[in-house]
């Protein structure tokens, strides 16, 4: 890792990356197929449709704190320093929850209707991981890649983790609050759409 002669500093790296993009991902691609999955309960019995991406976004969540726990025993184990700005780290994930709702309602409502939406989400998960930088560092990027990385949201996410483990330091401010509005915009917009074809999506299910 470029500025530190650490030698667990790049485990420390790609760990902060990759715990919250399993969770991520892993929630992501079960909330875009839950209502199809869920059918037989759907049809069945009056459920409120939202609730099934929190549920899933709840169980994935389990999985996320048991793994940053045993992240933080490898950290005190390899005497790794502790910044103040970890206390950001909630609200970090209160972030990639509520874009992960947002987003998984979109698909959800559409896989509906177009039952292969699931298996482009699947490939769409795969390059969204390599344009994040998790197991390589940002800096080695070209220029350009550069400019055009902080347009995507899961690096302002990831980095905003890294930044709290690797480089003791916080988020970036502006990109924060840039996230906040654009994760509470995509679940008003989502919604909206979902509640205009919830009939439909409750007939063809």
């Amino acid at each position: 890792m470029p500025g530190t002669s650490n030698i667990y500093a790049y485990s420390v790296y790609l760990s902060a990356g990759l715990i919250p993009w399993t969770a991520f991902s892993n929630s992501l691609a079960r909330s875009s197929s839950v209502f199809v999955d869920k059918r037989h309960i759907i049809t069945k019995i009056r459920v409120a449709l939202p609730s099934l991406l929190i549920y899933i976004i709840l169980s994935e969540s389990i999985t996320f704190v048991i793994s940053l726990a045993l992240f933080f025993i490898f950290l005190f184990v390899t005497h790794w320093p502790f910044s103040f700005h970890l206390i950001l780290l909630p609200f970090v994930y209160y972030l990639q929850c509520l874009f992960v709702f947002g987003l998984g309602l979109f698909f959800a409502t559409f896989n509906v209707f177009l039952r292969d939406l699931k298996e482009i989400v699947g490939i769409l998960l795969q390059l969204w991981f390599w344009f994040t930088p998790i197991v390589y560092i940002k800096d080695i990027l070209p220029e350009f890649v550069k400019k055009l990385i902080i347009y995507n949201p899961a690096f302002v996410i990831i980095e905003s983790y890294q930044r709290m483990f690797v480089f003791h330091d916080s988020p970036a401010i502006k990109s924060i609050i840039v996230l906040t509005i654009l994760v509470h915009v995509l679940i008003l917009f989502s919604y909206i759409i979902f509640r205009k074809l919830e009939k439909d999506v409750r007939d063809f299910l």
